[in-house]
């Protein structure tokens, strides 16, 4: 080869070398550049969410979902779709139920006259074994006659306590415990028309929304010109407080679950043994301004705006649990009593924040219409739960139906403030109840937002690290 040639190539890898650098180093700046500063309909800004959630919350509520009381969670996964046909199946084989073996269920949980609940064994031994054992993404229910005994026991309790807000899965023969410990939320290859249709119909069909004005990006949608976008936020932005939120609230729970999915992804599977960790591929398909036409950033301040949703939702409710009535029963006299100073210390930390959304405004209206309005929202989330028995992945329906019980049930909280500030102390009150169910989920729910927030701190960080890798790279690349 001639030295002309040779530098011509030089050249041009060099030129190729310098725009890979300067795509690496783009990008992940963007996505820090507008996923920053104060969020819309509120006064906060992000800078301020990330710390709070870091150091104070996160820890926390992390503890708080490994407590007996906050860890099962009774869910009915086998309602038919109300809507249309099922037809969802996963592109792996990981979403079914698999019950796990007999031999790998870990020590059962006491329960008899005693009202004593001792802890399942917790060994990482034993959950991994399990795990494999029950495949990949699969939920397993490692609950044993005992386990199953204390849960009567707790049914028997809430019965006596004065509860006006059943939900009818509760009571359903279908209804089982999951252990949720042991059925993390993370990618299970459910995805295509089956995944798209779900959530193109709690877009299409619940956010007030007529349908000349198209969400962006909607895969099932006929594309409609560059200009959708903008029409969207331009109808969006012309809408009420109540029906902006309404979209937001959706949008940030989308943004949420598919954090979740690229944080949690299989990255491998080696001799039946799977590698889960995050894919920044993935987050960058979903999320990156570029990829997304500008929308990744976007569905992530809706992230933050639904976490302080709900982050306000439980600094209201904290009356609620500050009376010695409320015990979060599990029959451990000591373990509940620890449960609950530690949920009161999370409530502390969350009357703390000093930038809360402000819900007085919403539905602040004459009274007759902001009525309707609120009912209106009601119905349409309503709606939404429904959906979630449209989704083909049973894993995915379960974490779905969590979430999406944990927002209403937030949502709930916020609509019944002088409720709340009427309990009385020492007997139950009509006004104003939680069901297990809503608390478990309300608290897992959360959890799930300040994971999310947290795992987008860990992706920033890969980011960056990818791009100072890329410019070491080049470098050693130049003194050659």
């Amino acid at each position: 080869m001639s030295p002309g040639v040779r530098r011509a190539g030089a050249g041009q890898g060099a030129a190729a070398a310098v725009q890979l650098l300067i795509t690496l180093s783009f990008l992940p700046s963007v996505v820090e550049a507008q996923v920053t500063g104060v969020l819309d309909d509120c006064l906060c800004d992000i800078d301020s969410i990330d710390n709070f959630n870091t150091f104070k919350i996160f820890p926390k509520i992390k503890k708080l979902q490994e407590r007996d009381y906050f860890r099962y969670y009774k869910v009915n996964l086998k309602r038919p779709c109300p809507f249309w046909a099922e037809d969802g199946h996963c592109s792996i084989k990981d979403c079914h139920v698999e019950p796990c073996p007999e031999s790998k269920i870990p020590v059962g949980i006491k329960a008899g006259n005693s009202n004593k609940y001792s802890k399942v064994a917790n060994s990482t031994k034993e959950l991994e074994d399990c795990e494999q054992a029950s495949k990949l993404g699969a939920i397993n229910s490692t609950l044993s006659n005992q386990s199953k005994e204390a849960f009567i026991d707790w049914a028997r309790y809430d019965d006596s306590q004065d509860h006006f807000c059943e939900l009818d899965d509760e009571r359903s023969p279908a209804a089982q415990y999951v252990d949720l410990l042991l059925n993390p939320e993370r990618y299970t290859g459910y995805k295509g028309s089956s995944a798209w249709r779900v959530w193109n119909s709690i877009y299409e069909e619940n956010c007030f929304k007529p349908r000349s004005v198209y969400r962006p990006l909607n895969p099932l949608a006929p594309s409609r010109g560059e200009d959708d976008g903008e029409s969207f936020y331009t109808w969006l932005e012309g809408l009420c407080l109540e029906k902006r939120v309404f979209y937001k609230l959706i949008s940030g729970l989308h943004a949420s679950i598919n954090l979740h999915l690229c944080a949690n992804y299989l990255l491998e599977e080696t001799w039946g043994k799977p590698s889960w960790g995050p894919n920044i591929k993935e987050f960058k398909r979903r999320f990156d301004p570029v990829e997304t036409k500008g929308e990744g950033p976007r569905r992530l301040k809706n992230l933050y705006f639904l976490y302080l949703i709900e982050l306000r939702a439980l600094s209201k409710v904290a009356p609620y649990f500050e009376r010695s009535i409320v015990d979060l029963y599990t029959g451990n006299v000591q373990e509940d009593a620890d449960t609950k100073t530690l949920l009161l210390n999370i409530f502390q930390d969350t009357k703390s924040f000093p930038m809360h959304f402000d819900e007085k405004s919403m539905f602040a209206g004459d009274k007759k219409g902001a009525k309707s309005l609120k009912e209106e929202f009601r119905l349409h989330f309503k709606n939404i739960s429904r959906i979630m028995d449209c989704v083909g992945c049973d894993k995915c329906r379960l974490w779905g139906k969590l979430q999406t019980q944990g927002l209403g049930t937030a949502l709930k909280i916020l609509f019944s403030e002088k409720e709340i500030q009427k309990l009385p102390e020492n007997s139950p009150s009509k006004g104003f109840q939680l069901t297990r169910q809503e608390i478990v989920a309300l608290l897992n729910a959360f959890g799930r937002l300040s994971t999310s927030i947290r795992e987008l701190q860990n992706f920033k960080v890969l980011l960056q690290h990818s791009r100072d890798t890329s410019t070491l790279w080049w470098e050693r690349g130049t003194l050659r």
